[in-house]
Parts: structure tokens; C-alpha cells; sequence
């Protein structure tokens, strides 16, 4: 698979490796020739010094021919310009994009960036996970199906609590799947009941997240 990354900081040196390792043909663009310098020295030839936001860089890139494209500099703007750019001139079917800014994901989103990469959004969601406050943690979005996994924690004040689940009043398109309860992980059923100190793992639509969140936990 051919891969090009826009930036070449420490992000883009330690993907560009990993992706070499797995045998992909990987070109970095780096708009600084000491970065582009260094990379060369430790990587090969896969670097070319240019402004991976520009069409001409990229057109030299022969990015028309890549299946996956990822822009990972600092600059959320220069960011999407790239993923843009590589999307609608040179028909790119995959674009990723790192964004600083947690707030910028969903304009990313809107102008059909596949993938962003927050790693505010990442240390988030991994303290979500160890603190039992945060009711609602996202696992997994299915970005083709427009929805996602999401855990959903019972609290011992949850309304759900002591009910099956035939009885819950779900949002339409949302599927309960899995129970973790204490080290057990158990398939949920109509007929299951739902008990303080569960851990939901529910299959549900962006837009309704919260109706599920209010359902399971208040």
C-alpha cells in the first residue's frame, strides 16, 4: 500500500517507521530540510521537502496513487487543507488527520475527513475508562454505519436499575450487547436484568447517545 504523511516531526518519524516495518511504500512530505534530513539518515530516502497543503507537492508526490493519506504536523489548519486537497484533486479514498484542538473534530467531520486523531480526545477517553464518575465512555465509532460503541456505566442511583431490558425505552437503532459485571462479561437478552455497578456496552446512533445515557443512567 502506498502511504503518504504530511509532517515529518517525531509523530510522523515513528509512524513512517512502523509503516515501513509492515512493508508499505511510505512517503513522508516535511516542509523543514533539517527534519527532512534526519528522517533520510535514519529511514531512507522516503522524504521530500515541500508543503504537503500544496497541489503541485502533492501532484510530485504522485498522490492520485495513494490509498491512504495522513497529515500529522501541529497545524490543525494545514491538517485539513492537506486531507482536503489530497480527497478532491488527487481522489484519495482514505484521509486521516491529527487535530490538536478537540473542537475542531467535528468540522473535520463535516468536510469528510475519514479519521481524526485527537490525542486530548484519547487521554479522555482512557481516563473515562478508570474513573467510575463518567457515565458514558465512546469505544469505537463505526463511521460507514454513522454509529458507534459506547460503554455506559450504572450507577447505584440509575433508573434502570432492577429492570429488564425488554422494558427500557431505547432509542430506535440502539442495541445492548454486553454486560461487564465484576470480571464477568456476559451477552445481554431481552430478558436480562440491569444492576448497579454494570457496565453496558451498547451499540447506538451518534444523535441519541444521550437519550441512552438518560435511559441507562440518569
Amino acid at each position: 500500500m502506498y502511504i503518504i504523511i504530511v509532517g515529518g516531526g517525531r509523530l510522523g518519524y515513528y509512524l513512517s517507521k512502523g509503516l515501513l516495518s509492515e512493508g508499505h511504500e511510505v512517503l513522508v512530505i516535511e516542509k523543514d530540510s533539517l527534519k527532512v534530513e534526519r528522517m533520510e539518515e535514519e529511514l531512507g530516502s522516503i522524504c521530500m521537502e515541500g508543503d504537503g497543503c500544496e497541489a503541485s507537492t502533492l501532484d510530485e508526490a504522485g498522490t492520485e496513487r495513494a490509498s491512504l493519506f495522513v497529515a500529522v504536523t501541529n497545524e490543525d489548519e494545514d491538517n485539513l487543507v492537506a486531507c482536503q486537497v489530497a480527497r478532491h484533486m488527487f481522489n484519495v479514498p482514505r484521509v486521516i488527520a491529527r487535530i490538536s484542538n478537540p473542537k475542531n473534530e467535528t468540522l473535520f467531520r463535516a468536510l469528510g475527513i475519514d479519521v481524526t486523531v485527537s490525542a486530548t480526545n484519547l487521554i479522555l477517553e482512557h481516563i473515562g475508562q478508570e474513573v467510575p464518575t463518567r457515565p458514558l465512555v465512546h469505544l469505537v465509532e463505526l463511521k460507514e454505519n454513522k454509529q458507534e460503541i459506547v460503554e455506559v456505566r450504572i450507577g447505584s442511583s440509575s433508573p434502570s436499575i432492577g429492570r429488564q431490558i425488554k422494558d427500557l425505552s431505547l432509542p430506535t437503532g440502539t442495541i445492548l450487547s454486553l454486560v461487564i459485571r465484576g470480571q464477568a462479561i456476559k451477552a445481554l437478552t431481552a430478558d436480562s436484568y440491569i444492576e448497579a455497578g454494570d457496565r453496558i456496552v451498547a451499540v447506538t446512533n451518534a444523535d441519541a447517545e444521550q437519550i441512552l445515557l438518560a435511559e441507562l443512567a440518569g
